[in-house]
Parts: structure tokens; sequence; C-alpha cells
């Protein structure tokens, strides 16, 4: 039985795995992605984490017959190539994914595929996670930036240019301050991603008052929050009361617009099922009650029992999605 490579190729990290025709990932292996090095570099990383994958594979009986990649950045899936990229990856624009990792590898390019990571993510999710067993899911992940993805009958949309799925990318009335649009990593101002991904939550704690000496990062914003909601049940906070307030306004106005956002894309697209995916969804409570209340006022009626999940594949999620692209 013929088994694929999975590879999820992101800013900081590479994993990949071997996956049989199941879904199932048998091994796997990640190492940190050379993101200053240039795509070169990270052609001749990913080829030689891929071709010790096959090695493993062989040695246990193992055949593998393809490899399917989701990548950071906006990838054409029909040539395979980058044709943009944030700076997380220096040099990762232009770059010839497919046929580049396929020349190092040995293997034809019609052998591999290749997609964005998110995509990959929401493919996987509707395979065989959340989202399993629906004929349509719209995914969105809030985490360092916002993305998604909608997966119609086992394929993702990825639309004319390739650019579908970039929904952190649209105007949201969260995404100001003092009457000013926040700046947006993309260069443009006011939009979902400005205030509802996890850097823009820290942003928006210290915009309210909060004290980078009490939360240094999100994970940080997230403790003072649970620490507030400790102080309000009759427990001990050692925080000051105006970094706690911070924390849950901040926590609460960025779910409040990821839920909006969400909303939205629902009542455009209809899907049968809506999976939530990313650090922020697996941050608790504090932020899933206020984004899917936030969520549910924004439907269409006959939209408001739409399933809203959390995802459940986890790392594996864009491995997994990866490689359906390549089996058979």
């Amino acid at each position: 039985m013929t088994h694929v490579i999975g590879v999820d190729l992101g800013g900081t990290k590479t994993a990949a795995g071997v996956v049989s025709p199941a879904g199932v990932v048998l091994m796997s292996e990640t190492i940190p992605t050379l993101n200053l090095a240039g795509g070169d570099a990270i052609l001749d990383a990913t080829a030689a984490l891929i071709a010790g994958l096959v090695e493993r594979a062989a040695d246990a009986g193992i055949s593998v017959s393809g490899v399917g990649v989701g990548s950071a950045g906006v990838i054409d899936a029909v040539v395979g190539s980058v044709v943009s990229a944030t700076d997380a990856i220096h040099g990762w624009a232009g770059t010839a994914l497919v046929s580049g990792l396929s020349s190092r590898l040995s293997l034809a390019p019609s052998m591999m595929r290749a997609i964005n990571d998110v995509h990959a993510h929401a493919l996987g999710e509707a395979w065989l996670g959340a989202a399993a067993g629906s004929s349509s899911s719209l995914m969105v992940a809030f985490g360092t930036g916002v993305g998604g993805s909608f997966v119609l009958n086992g394929a993702p949309v990825l639309g004319h240019r390739f650019v579908g799925g970039h929904v952190g990318h649209f105007a949201s009335a969260y995404a100001s301050f003092d009457g000013s649009p926040l700046p947006c990593v993309c260069g443009g101002s006011g939009h979902v991603e400005a205030i509802a991904s996890g850097p823009a939550l820290y942003e928006s704690f210290l915009r309210f008052g909060g004290s980078a000496v009490e939360a240094l990062d999100t994970r940080g914003v997230f403790a003072l929050a649970a620490s507030a909601a400790d102080a309000f049940d009759g427990g001990a906070a050692t925080a000051s009361a105006d970094s706690r307030a911070a924390a849950l306004r901040a926590i609460e106005v960025g779910a409040a617009a990821a839920g909006q956002a969400v909303g939205g894309l629902i009542n455009v697209l209809d899907p049968e099922t809506v999976v939530i995916s990313g650090g922020l969804a697996d941050a608790g409570e504090l932020w899933w009650k206020p984004m899917e209340f936030a969520l549910r006022q924004e439907l269409l009626a006959p939209l408001v029992s739409v399933p809203v999940v959390r995802a459940r594949l986890g790392n594996t999620a864009a491995i997994v999605g990866a490689a359906k692209l390549v089996l058979k």
C-alpha cells in the first residue's frame, strides 16, 4: 500500500510526516524554518527533511509515492510556486516550490502538489477533523495572523489568483482607536487582523492601559484576565486592577471582532460546518464565549443553528491536508 508525505512549511518551523491512505501520520519530524536564509536554503532543508522520512519509511517497508506541501504565502497551486509572501520568510516570494523540491529529490513534479498552509490545515479538518463528513466547511484560524479557507466538496476554494482565504484583510468595525483605523501588517488599515490576531490583542491590552511589565505577550494577557476572573470570584490577584481590566477588555474586543468577522463570512458562504482554529481558539472560554456570542449575533435567521466547533487535529492538520492533495 502506497503512502505519501505531507509537509507543513511555516514561518518558524517545518513539519513533515508519512501519511497512510487513511490519513494516519505514521512518523513525523520537525525542523526550524530557515526564514532568514532565503528560498534556496529553505528548499535544501525541506528536501533533506523529506528525504530522511522517505528513508525511514523504506526501512519500515513503506513506499512513498508523492509529496504534498502546505506552505506559508500565496501559493500558485497549478505550478506550485510562491506568488507572494510576508517578511516572515525572507526571499520566499518567487520561489519555485514544487520544481525546486522535485529536482532536489529526483521526484517527478507530477508527484508533488502545493497550496497555502491554511488551506492545507482546513483540508485536513474537512477530511478527518472537526468538519469530517460535511459537504462544505469554513475554517478560520486566529493566531499570529488571521487566515481562513472555504472547503467545498473536498477541495479548498483558492480563488482565481490563489489569494482566497485571506479573511483577515477586510474591514472590521472594531479595528480603530480614538477615531483612527488601526494599521494592519498587510499595509492597509482597519482590517480584522489588526484587532483580532494574537499580537493585535496584546497591542489592545497596552492601548487600554495594561502594563508591559505585568504581561510580556498575549499569553500574559490571558493569565492576567484569568487572575481578574479569580479576583471577581473572591480569589487572590497580585496584578494591578488597571492591567487586569485592560486584559479582560482586550480579550473581549478581540474576540468580538473575530466573531463578527466569522459571522459575516457565514452569511456570505453558508457553510455546513464552521471550524475555529489557532492559538486564540485554544485559549479557553475567556475568548471563545464572547467570540461565539458576537458570531451568532451577526447571523441571518436561517443560519442561527450552524455548528461552530473547535479544530480537532492540532499540529497534524496541515500535514494531513497536504498529504490529501496527492493521495489517490
